[in-house]
Parts: structure tokens; C-alpha cells; sequence
């Protein structure tokens, strides 16, 4: 009779844990700018009964985006061969069989869309378009990460696609304002970019670079760097439109934004930097610090009215009711 020993087991399960990236699954928290824009505009949110559909919405999201690495995972691994780091993950390394890691893709993502349409249609068809630009990063003949500019711009699409993840966990009846999502869109470019860049430099061979990223035949480190600067314009730009026309108190925040981006490009600057591996970005203490106030701030002056601002600048405020009010009318 066949015995399977736990231990034994369990070490044959755990390379299949290790592609769904769990430990990716804080990527997720870009959901929370759509969650709070949700509140924003519809306060009535601030429930108890909010709390069960966000946290479905959480797990459907979670299980898509673990569809996404999985098969990342496997149409990688040829070129994670050639990354000194890389080459050691479970499927170059040779733990994972392909036939059940297919399968394993299939089932995450199945489920994960199943969970989603049971929230709304809306939140469903977002956590499709999540599922299709995995596959239209990872799978030939688009592959776009092996595209310049596209790899980035591409992959930094999951941002303002999660933001929207988390405004229809709770609105069906409206979208965000485009200019947010733009600028949401941005800085994930610019977070991309700043990774492509550390990874370019920590392989330091432009021709093991190009063998392991197609797309760094074409880039060097001062096209990535021109490329960064011009993200974190353009999230700059359009995040000023949202401003202006929806929450003049976020001014406040402008340089507290800007402070981010600048730490961030700190950050993606260092020897082997960590940025090439967001999950460990929590190393940073002082980074994790930065962001941690930083969003407090954020919270604070969303939700918050500053009418002297407005008179300062001369804009008309929104008409969304603040839970605070700062100064007099």
C-alpha cells in the first residue's frame, strides 16, 4: 500500500504555494484609493455592513492576481535562468511540474472571477480585465514586458485596474474620476521603472541584461532614468487636475507627495536595491515610516474641508460633504 509521508508532502505542495506569491498579495493594498474615494463620495459607506464585501473583494482580488504570477512564473522561467537571483525560484529550479502548475493557474483564476462576479457585475468584469493583462503581459506573441516602455506601462495598468477593484466593491452606480486614475496609473509606471532600472543595474552585463529582458537590449540606465522622471510628471500633472477640481485641501499634500516620490527614487538608487523585490521594500524602517504617516496625512486632509483654501486660490469647492471641518466658512 502507497503511504505518502506529511513531510514529504508538504515539501512537494510548497513550490506551488511559492509561485502564487502570497507574500505579493499586499500589492493589493492599492485598492484602498478606491475604497477611499468610495467613502468619500458616498459616506453613508462608513459601515459595519461595508466590512463583508470588501473583504470578498479582497480575496477574489488576491486569488487573480496569484492566477497572474503563477503563470508569470512559468513563462519566466526560461529567462529567470539567467537572472543570478532568479534562477533559483522553483520552476528554473525545476520543483514545480508544468501540467499542475497550469492547473493551478486555472483554478486561482476561476475562482477568483467566480468570487468577484458574486459581489456585482462590476467588480467581475474589473477582476477580468485584471486576469486578461496578466495573460497580455506573459503569454506570446504580445508578451508586452518584452516590450520598452509597453513592459512598464503595461504591468503598471494593475494599479488604476485595482483602484477600481476597490471603488466597485462598494459603488456600482458611478466610476472615479479619470484624472485619479490616470495618476494612479503613473506612479505605478514610475515604480516599474524605477525596478527595471535596479534590476538593469544589479545584472550589470548589458548582454546578460538583454538575454534574461528582451527589453533591455534597448534600455540603458539613463533611458530608465529619463523614463522615471517623466512617470512621476506625469502623475504630478494629472494628480493637479484632481486636485484643483475635486479636493483643493490635497494641496497640503503636495509636497509630502513629492517627498515619497523622491524617497522611493532614494531607495531604487541603492546597490542592489530592494526595490527590485517590493515584498521587502518593509525593510527599509524609514521608508516604511515615510508612507505609513504619509497616508495618514492623506486620510486626514480627504476627508477634511479647509474653506479659507479655496478663497486662497480661488476655486470653487466640490459638492461632497467633509466629515471635518477645518477653520471657518
Amino acid at each position: 500500500m502507497l503511504s505518502i509521508q506529511p513531510s514529504s508532502f508538504l515539501r512537494g505542495l510548497w513550490p506551488y504555494v511559492q509561485i502564487a506569491r502570497i507574500d505579493h498579495w499586499f500589492k493589493n493594498v492599492f485598492m484602498i484609493l478606491g475604497i477611499v474615494l468610495a467613502l468619500f463620495y458616498e459616506p453613508e459607506l462608513f459601515a459595519w455592513d461595508s466590512i463583508p464585501p470588501l473583504l470578498l473583494a479582497l480575496l477574489a482580488t488576491c486569488l487573480v492576481a496569484s492566477s497572474n504570477y503563477v503563470v508569470n512564473e512559468l513563462l519566466d522561467a526560461p529567462y529567470d535562468r539567467l537572472h543570478p537571483v532568479k534562477k533559483d525560484r522553483p520552476v528554473p529550479s525545476g520543483k514545480v511540474k508544468s501540467g499542475w502548475a497550469w492547473m493551478e493557474w486555472f483554478l486561482l483564476g476561476a475562482s477568483g472571477i467566480v468570487l468577484a462576479f458574486s459581489l456585482n457585475a462590476y467588480f467581475g468584469t474589473t477582476a477580468v480585465l485584471f486576469l486578461l493583462s496578466g495573460l497580455i503581459y506573459n503569454i506570446p506573441p504580445i508578451r508586452t514586458k518584452e516590450l520598452p516602455y509597453l513592459d512598464v506601462l503595461s504591468e503598471a495598468l494593475n494599479n488604476p485596474i485595482r483602484l477600481l477593484l476597490g471603488w466597485f466593491a462598494l459603488v456600482t452606480n458611478s466610476i472615479p474620476p479619470l484624472s485619479l486614475v490616470l495618476a494612479y496609473w503613473m506612479v505605478g509606471a514610475f515604480f516599474m521603472a524605477t525596478k527595471r532600472f535596479a534590476e538593469y543595474r544589479r545584472i550589470g552585463d548589458p548582454i546578460r541584461a538583454r538575454g534574461y529582458r528582451k527589453s533591455f537590449g534597448y534600455y540603458t540606465e539613463n533611458r530608465l532614468l529619463l523614463s522615471m522622471f517623466f512617470y512621476a510628471m506625469a502623475c504630478s500633472f494629472v494628480s493637479g487636475i484632481f486636485l484643483v477640481r475635486y479636493h483643493m485641501e490635497l494641496i497640503l499634500f503636495v509636497p509630502i507627495g513629492a517627498g515619497f516620490l523622491t524617497y522611493y527614487l532614494k531607495v531604487g538608487l541603492l546597490e542592489d536595491s530592494p526595490v527590485q523585490n517590493p515584498e521587502k521594500l518593509y525593510k527599509e524602517g524609514g521608508f516604511v515610516l515615510y508612507v505609513g504617516l504619509s497616508t495618514l496625512l492623506f486620510l486626514l486632509l480627504m476627508f477634511s474641508e479647509i474653506p479659507f483654501l479655496y478663497e486662497l486660490f480661488n476655486v470653487n469647492p466640490a459638492l461632497i460633504p467633509p466629515l471635518w471641518t477645518i477653520g471657518g466658512k
